[in-house]
């Protein structure tokens, strides 16, 4: 299933936040959204959810979600969001619930997502005992329970370590070499960026337009993280958004 987003501008309030901006992400495709803080990528991913109405502009999708997809469009959060009362099964049960499925089929469900994330072992574990890194597995476990055509990535690693970080990345590679799921992946870290996406936006400061893209050429499984030409596109990502990173920080500062 394709997304489209055609002119989208929003503002709050008074503050302009995102101005004429058009994307589209094909099947299995993964488009990676950066710029400097404030620039409206969060926003930005509501408005493509859902969560949020444009002032301006439109968000529509092409073809059809996958078989026994309950839910086309879903989100993968920052926070993890996980219910500390429930088991990871049940956390992962929690979308499940608002559909009148089978006993059967809810659990074969819920074992398949947690086998594609590496929670097998720990569907009976509470949240207080998992790591950050099992508590985002945990959190887009959640998600791939609905079946998604589109998943909506909102700095999904940035509250973990470096190497719990490399090691979910390393999944979510697996991950979308399993299957045509198209994911928009915000986030700050350029690294993650160059290491995930096919295609990288970069964003203007406020209001955000979209300024560049970028095209990543070699195929997501053979990308390394010391790989010396990942390095030199983080570099030139960050080259064109060190100016607005700057002006951004003395913005949010004042």
């Amino acid at each position: 299933m394709n997304l489209s987003a055609s002119r989208i501008s929003h503002n709050y309030g008074p503050l302009p936040v995102l101005a004429d901006v058009s994307l589209t992400v094909a099947s299995g495709e993964v488009v990676a959204v950066v710029g400097p803080s404030g620039c409206g990528k969060s926003t930005l991913l509501r408005i493509l959810g859902g969560l949020e109405r444009p002032d301006a502009g439109a968000v529509a999708t092409e073809g059809e979600p996958p078989a026994r997809s309950l839910n086309p469009i879903t989100y993968v959060f920052q926070d993890f969001a996980l219910l500390p009362w429930r088991t990871v099964a049940g956390n992962v049960a929690l979308p499940l619930e608002e559909h009148s499925l089978p006993t059967a089929e809810r659990d074969a469900i819920i074992r398949d997502a947690l086998a594609r994330t590496g929670l097998s072992d720990f569907a009976k574990a509470w949240p207080r005992q998992l790591s950050g890194g099992m508590k985002q597995r945990v959190g887009i476990a959640r998600a791939l329970a609905v079946r998604p055509a589109i998943l909506l990535m909102d700095e999904p690693l940035s509250a973990l370590d470096g190497q719990t970080r490399e090691l979910l990345m390393d999944d979510l590679v697996a991950l979308h070499a399993a299957g045509d799921l198209s994911t928009v992946y915000v986030t700050h870290n350029l690294d993650e960026a160059v290491r995930l996406a096919d295609r990288i936006l970069v964003l203007s400061r406020r209001p955000g337009r979209i300024r560049a893209e970028v095209r990543l050429e070699t195929p997501r499984a053979e990308r390394r993280p010391a790989d010396p030409a990942l390095a030199a596109q983080a570099r030139e990502l960050w080259d064109l958004i060190r100016e607005d990173a700057a002006e951004a920080d003395r913005e949010l500062v004042a």
